[in-house]
């Protein structure tokens, strides 16, 4: 039986002599070079390649027909290949692991996340303080549990990792857990349904520090709730670190225990907002140098114009630098990107680029909600909940998130201090009007077109 690495050495020597035989030498090194095969079985081979946009380019026909018939070469028989984003694919493996294995296999930990590669700024300075000073001295009261809230996208998940990372390098002693909620709430079930609840808890409560992701997800859960309570008791008491994340705030969390949120608000709760012009562009700075590129093949107005456009969470960020370098390379011979070619890159969204939409802000959303349901500014931003004026608020504050890409909180911050929850149910609550009531969908579109009116 041949080893996983001597396989795929064996597979990538034939695709490059294939390629360089057909003058794509380039190809070879730019996608094939830093793939690995990370499972095989009699029907199929799991690629993982470094990069997300690299998934596009090799999972093409083309490519993919070249991996399948290199591979049948070397094991003479055939096996279809998959590539995979090797990132997602660590994420998946984690939560297919059962708490039981914990010990013997994996902390979860996602090593590419280090405090080195987050960019920080005023956006999330104090998250990213507390957490270290978390990694440096774990269990400290001031900072137990640690509670770390924002929307989706804005690296919480990179900071539990990052101070998992730190431990693990500094404190190797310490037992640690990196796990989502949802991967938490499977392992419950699964450990009522095998009569094993007592050992995932014993496990769990050997640990020094807990990392919980999306906390929220508990929400409704009552034996998950309960298995979780008494594994928090047990850590706290202990002086073993928690760290929780959660798309809102403890108490705006509903259908979980009352008990649970007074404990999650015990210590230091700390936001992460959606990230200003000048952290955006680091974090673009950063992921062109994760990819290996050469920044100054990137024309500093063309990250500028990702930043100013993209910058609603990090995710959204790196998928439009994706975007970009996949147009670039398979449309482009230019050797540098310029504006022009992002202008091309993204075309379909040229729209959004407008003036008008460039210069749109928070007090023409409300102009426009105010004049099409003949109310006042004040009636909007007031406290009545009469229906009509509580209809046109909801729709107000889904505009806002959509067109302006406003977080959560800085939405119930002009919306006169309502809160996170408000304003996410609110978004929630037109967004499935819109599909369900063509009237509701209707206004929507002819309040978006006034817009430009209130210049």
């Amino acid at each position: 039986m041949y080893s996983l690495n001597f396989i795929w050495n064996q597979v990538k020597d034939l695709i490059k002599s294939t390629l360089d035989n057909d003058d794509k030498s380039i190809v070879y090194s730019e996608f094939f070079d830093e793939t690995e095969l990370a499972e095989i079985n009699d029907k199929e081979a799991i690629v993982l390649t470094k990069y997300q946009f690299h998934t596009l380019i090799l999972n093409d026909i083309e490519n993919l027909n070249l991996i399948n018939n290199s591979l049948k070469e070397v094991l003479n028989k055939q096996i279809r290949a998959r590539v995979l984003y090797k990132e997602d694919y660590i994420k998946l493996k984690n939560d297919q692991n059962t708490i039981k294995q914990i010990n013997k296999i994996s902390d979860n930990v996602m090593p590419e996340y280090t405090f080195e590669n987050f960019v920080h700024g005023p956006s999330n300075k104090e998250a990213y303080a507390a957490c270290l000073a978390v990694a440096t001295n774990p269990g400290r009261n001031i900072y137990n549990p640690l509670f770390i809230y924002g929307d989706s996208g804005l690296g919480k998940t990179h900071l539990l990792c990052a101070v998992g990372n730190y431990i693990k390098n500094k404190l190797p002693e310490k037992k640690i857990l990196y796990i989502s909620s949802s991967a938490f709430v499977n392992q419950v079930v699964m450990a009522i349904k095998n009569k094993e609840i007592d050992m995932l808890k014993n496990q769990l409560n050997s640990l020094d520090v807990l990392m919980m992701d999306d906390i929220q997800l508990l929400s409704g859960k009552k034996a998950s709730n309960d298995v979780f309570f008494d594994i928090y008791n047990e850590l706290f008491n202990n002086r073993k670190q928690i760290i929780l994340s959660s798309d809102r705030p403890p108490v705006q969390i509903k259908d979980i225990e009352e008990r649970l949120i007074s404990r999650f608000s015990q210590g230091l709760t700390l936001t992460v907002t959606t990230p200003e012009y000048e952290t955006a562009y680091k974090i673009l700075q950063m992921k062109i140098k994760n990819h290996g590129i050469d920044e100054s093949s990137i024309d500093p107005e063309v990250l500028s114009f990702l930043a100013t456009n993209f910058s609603s969470d990090v995710r959204s960020l790196e998928g439009s630098l994706n975007r970009l370098l996949f147009y670039s390379i398979n449309f482009s011979n230019n050797n540098k990107i310029d504006i022009n070619i992002a202008m091309e890159a993204f075309s379909d969204n040229i729209g959004d680029f407008s003036s008008s939409s460039k210069n749109l802000d928070f007090k023409d959303i409300i102009n426009s909600v105010s004049d099409y349901y003949g109310l006042t500014k004040q009636q909007i931003l007031g406290k009545s909940r009469t229906k009509n004026i509580s209809n046109a608020r909801h729709i107000a504050m889904y505009l806002a998130r959509k067109k302006l890409d406003l977080s959560y909180l800085k939405i119930g911050e002009e919306f006169g201090g309502r809160d996170h929850a408000t304003v996410i149910s609110a978004c929630e609550k037109i967004e499935k009007l819109i599909r369900d009531n063509d009237s509701y969908k209707k206004a929507v579109i002819e309040i978006e077109s006034t817009f430009s009116h209130h210049k």
